[in-house]
C-alpha cells in the first residue's frame, strides 16, 4: 500500500551530536523514525563549522582545550550520510525539520548564551527564510522553536510557560514574547500550529518526560509538518 507522504523529499538540519552541546539525540532519531514511517528518506545536514563548545554529559561540565565540528559530530546520528548545510537547495525539498537539544541554541544559533538579544548563524537563517518565503513548512521541537520565533515573530510552543520539575525551561515561554512572537503553551500530547507563517513546533524534551512520551511528540511535529506539504 502506498504510504501517503512517499515521495515528498524533507530536510532534516543536525547541530552536533548530543543533548547539551549539539542536537537531542533522541529527537533527531524520533525526527527520522517518522519521516521514514511515512515513506520519507530523509537528506541530513549540518553547519560545517565549530560547535561553540564541548560538554561533558556526565557531569555537565564544559571540557577545555576539545574542539569540535558541528557537521562531523552530526555524521555520528546521520550515519555519515550528511551534507554541509551550504549545499542544501530549498528547491529540492518540500520541509524542514529541525530537533532541539541545546546545539540549537548554541550552534544554530546563540539564544544560549544571550537570551533574547541573540542572533541567528547567517547560513541557517538564510534557509529558512528561503523555505519560508517558499511557503514550504518548517518543524522545530524543543528549544529550536525560539529560531522561528525571531525570524518570523510566528507563533509557536516550547511547551509551558510555568517553570516546575516537569518544565524546568518554561522561562523560554517569556523570553520568545519579548521577541515580538507569540507562545502557545502545548504538553506532549499536542503541537503548535502556525498556519500562515506554515511553522509547527512540539515541546519535546523542554518537559522532563520519559523517552516514549518524547517520541510521540516529535512524531507529532513531523506529521503536522509533512500534513502541511498538502495544504
Amino acid at each position: 500500500m502506498a504510504l501517503r507522504h512517499s515521495g515528498r523529499r524533507v530536510a532534516v538540519l543536525f547541530s552536533g551530536c548530543g543533548v547539551f552541546d549539539g542536537a537531542e539525540i533522541h529527537e533527531a532519531s524520533a525526527a527520522l523514525v517518522a519521516l521514514t514511517r511515512a515513506g520519507i528518506q530523509p537528506r541530513m545536514f549540518a553547519p560545517d563549522k565549530p560547535q561553540h563548545h564541548v560538554i561533558n554529559h556526565i557531569g555537565g561540565v564544559e571540557m577545555d582545550g576539545q574542539e569540535r565540528n558541528v557537521l562531523l559530530e552530526s555524521a555520528r546520528i546521520a550515519r555519515g550520510d550528511i551534507k554541509p548545510l551550504k549545499e542544501l537547495l530549498v528547491t529540492d525539498f518540500d520541509a524542514l525539520i529541525i530537533p532541539g537539544g541545546f546545539g540549537a541554541a548554541k550552534n544554530l544559533c546563540d539564544f544560549a548564551i544571550k537570551g533574547p538579544d541573540f542572533q541567528v548563524d547567517p547560513e541557517v537563517k538564510t534557509i529558512l527564510t528561503d523555505f519560508q518565503e517558499k511557503k514550504k513548512p518548517i518543524g522545530l521541537c524543543c528549544i529550536a522553536p525560539v529560531i522561528a520565533a525571531k525570524l518570523f515573530q510566528c507563533k509557536v510552543t516550547v511547551g509551558s510557560d510555568k517553570e516546575g520539575d516537569d518544565w524546568p525551561y518554561a522561562g523560554t515561554a517569556q523570553a520568545i514574547q519579548s521577541m515580538g512572537a507569540q507562545h502557545e503553551v502545548h504538553g506532549l500530547d499536542s503541537v503548535c500550529v502556525d498556519d500562515c507563517a506554515r511553522i509547527v513546533t512540539s515541546a519535546a524534551f523542554m518537559c522532563n518526560a520519559p523517552f516514549h512520551k518524547i517520541h510521540d511528540n516529535v512524531a507529532l511535529m513531523v506529521n503536522k509538518t509533512l500534513d502541511m506539504i498538502n495544504e
